[in-house]
């Protein structure tokens, strides 16, 4: 904007500068001529007046002016112009000659003369034409440079308040929503702009802060229902003389109550890191972490034929904060063990071949999902027919892939399902 401001303030002096030159020269000009007119209409006034009192025409005063009877007595450079355009009373001649010419009307035609003034000797704008166009030039320089000054005061006035607001608000980040600064003159249009951005911002503030509130209020009240429940229903488990039909409804009240509990704790562990910002920290050894979360999630894994396959080694570690890989991994072989109802679960990291980049992938066997719901199996309640989830873990996951800048890709062939994790964010990779 500032460029933009001095460019048209510098043109438009230029334009104006030009324009003044243009008729500083032709009101020169056309005063000059105007002065020669004038002295021309002067003697043949009196030469007209001789002439009616003697019948002859008389030498003219002024030394540069002559009177001519016939146009073949014209000065060469002034007959062949003369010729051409006779209608015309200026005309210029070679080397530097200049003429002027009034045609005398005597009472006979035939005695007709014409006054003919070359000029060249007394003009005033040719001489000094140089000097002029030179202080016209440099009249229009300093009106350019006067132009540029007075764009770049306007613009730092105008335009340094709009540019510091473009880039405190090109700062922002849902992680930081800083208080925007007021500029002093608040009446103005940058002024009412920075208000309402400011006044947005504070409403987009209050209205994370109060989700965040909500979600870490809901979970905390929902953790000890559920704790009661899983802990009743285990109880319950033990007690003697169930029959089977009960039995089995006691394991799936067990194993739904287990997921809502997990649900829970993700949501307050999300509530709880969005306060942070999205960095990573010193790296995780990733085993202990993966063997905590089997062991959390083995409740899906009962009265199944399943084999557990895992080859991590022990040296693997991950720069991602230990909360949000326990939340990935939570979810992600949680899913496979509740969707897999015989056969192996198959957990291994692979490297690639620049060593830099590490991945966990998770291999189960079961029902193949449909590309369809695949393609659409990371939103919000989107779930398999059957699935007893609420459908928000892979939505959950793929927001934090995203706030972390790790990849997961989902693969479903035959009747296997594998999921890759990208243990390394981007900005990480190759440092």
């Amino acid at each position: 904007m500032r460029n933009r401001l001095m460019i048209a303030f510098g043109g438009f002096a230029v334009l104006v500068a030009g324009v003044f030159g243009l008729y500083a020269m032709v009101f020169m000009y056309a005063t000059e001529d105007a002065f020669f007119d004038a002295a021309l209409r002067q003697e043949a006034a009196a030469l007209m007046r001789a002439r009616r009192h003697d019948g002859r025409w008389e030498t003219p005063r002024s030394p540069y002016m002559k009177v001519y009877t016939d146009v073949a007595q014209f000065p060469a450079d002034l007959r062949t112009p003369y010729q051409d355009e006779p209608w015309r009373h200026e005309y210029a001649g070679r080397d530097g000659r200049h003429y002027h010419l009034k045609t005398l009307q005597a009472s006979d035609s035939a005695a007709n003369a014409w006054l003919v003034a070359e000029v060249s000797q007394q003009l005033v704008v040719r001489p000094m034409r140089d000097r002029i166009l030179q202080l016209l030039a440099w009249s229009a320089a300093a009106v350019f440079a006067l132009a540029l000054l007075i764009a770049y005061w306007l613009a730092r006035r105008t335009a340094a308040p709009l540019a510091r607001l473009a880039a405190q608000v090109g700062s922002i980040t849902p992680q930081h929503l800083p208080a925007l600064p007021i500029p002093e003159r608040a009446d103005d249009e940058v002024g009412l702009v920075a208000q309402g951005v400011a006044e947005l911002i504070d409403r987009i503030r209050t209205f994370i802060e109060r989700e965040q509130e909500f979600t870490r209020d809901a979970s905390h009240e929902l953790r000890t229902p559920l704790a009661v429940i899983v802990s009743t229903s285990e109880r319950l488990l033990d007690e003697p003389g169930l029959s089977p039909a009960g039995r089995q409804h006691l394991m799936h009240l067990r194993q739904s109550a287990s997921q809502l509990e997990q649900t829970v704790g993700t949501l307050l562990s999300l509530a709880r890191e969005s306060q942070e910002s999205a960095r990573t920290g010193d790296p995780v050894v990733v085993l202990p972490l993966l063997e905590r979360v089997i062991l959390d999630q083995a409740v899906l894994l009962e009265g199944k034929p399943i084999e557990l396959d895992i080859q991590v080694s022990p040296d693997t570690r991950s720069v991602l904060p230990e909360p949000v890989l326990h939340i990935l991994l939570s979810n992600l072989i949680g899913n496979a063990f509740a969707h897999t109802e015989a056969g192996v679960v198959r957990i291994w990291i692979e490297h690639a071949q620049s060593q830099d980049r590490a991945s966990l992938n998770i291999v189960n066997s079961g029902h193949a999902i449909e590309p369809d719901l695949l393609a659409t199996l990371h939103r919000p309640f989107q779930r398999r027919e059957g699935s007893a989830g609420l459908g928000l873990g892979l939505a959950i996951v793929r927001r934090l892939c995203e706030r972390y800048r790790i990849s997961l890709r989902i693969q479903s062939q035959d009747a296997d399902t594998r999921v890759e994790l990208d243990l390394t964010p981007l900005s990480d990779r190759g440092a």
